[in-house]
C-alpha cells in the first residue's frame, strides 16, 4: 500500500470562495481540480486527495486548533509560490516560507504555514516526510 490516507477534507462556508483560492493556490504546486458538484471540490495529481467540503449536516463550517494540512512541494521555489499566492487571495500568513528545525526532512525541511479565507491551516513543505 502506498498511502494510508484516502483522502482529506476541510469544511467551508461558500464552495465558489473555496475553489477561487484553492484552484491557484493548489496549482502552484502542480495540483488541480480534479472533479466538484454541489458538496465538495476535489484536488490531486491523479486521483483526488484533497476536498474543500460543504458540511454535510448544514451547521457552520469551523476548524480546529493544532489541526492542518500538509501538501508536498517539488522545491523551495514552489513553498514560496503557494504562500505568495495564498496571501495574495485572502489568506493569512501563519508562518513565513523559511527552514524548520526539529520537522520531518531536517536538515533542510522547508515550510510555510497560511489559513485559507475559512480559517483552515494548510502547510506547504519541501523535505517532509514524503521526501
Amino acid at each position: 500500500m502506498k498511502n494510508i490516507i484516502d483522502h482529506l477534507s476541510v469544511g467551508v462556508g461558500d464552495l465558489e470562495e473555496a475553489a477561487r483560492f484553492y484552484d491557484p493556490v493548489l496549482g502552484t504546486i502542480g495540483v488541480r481540480r480534479l472533479a466538484a458538484n454541489h458538496a465538495f471540490v476535489a484536488y490531486g495529481v491523479d486521483a483526488p486527495q484533497f476536498l474543500a467540503m460543504s458540511p454535510y449536516d448544514k451547521r457552520p463550517a469551523t476548524w480546529g486548533n493544532g489541526a492542518h494540512v500538509s501538501f508536498a512541494a517539488e522545491s523551495r521555489e514552489a513553498v514560496d509560490a503557494f504562500h505568495r499566492v495564498a496571501l495574495s487571495l485572502g489568506g493569512m500568513c501563519e508562518g513565513a516560507p523559511g527552514e524548520r528545525r526539529g520537522f520531518p526532512g531536517d536538515p533542510g525541511a522547508y515550510m510555510a504555514y497560511v489559513r485559507d479565507p475559512f480559517g483552515n491551516k494548510l502547510e506547504v513543505v519541501h523535505n517532509g516526510f514524503s521526501a
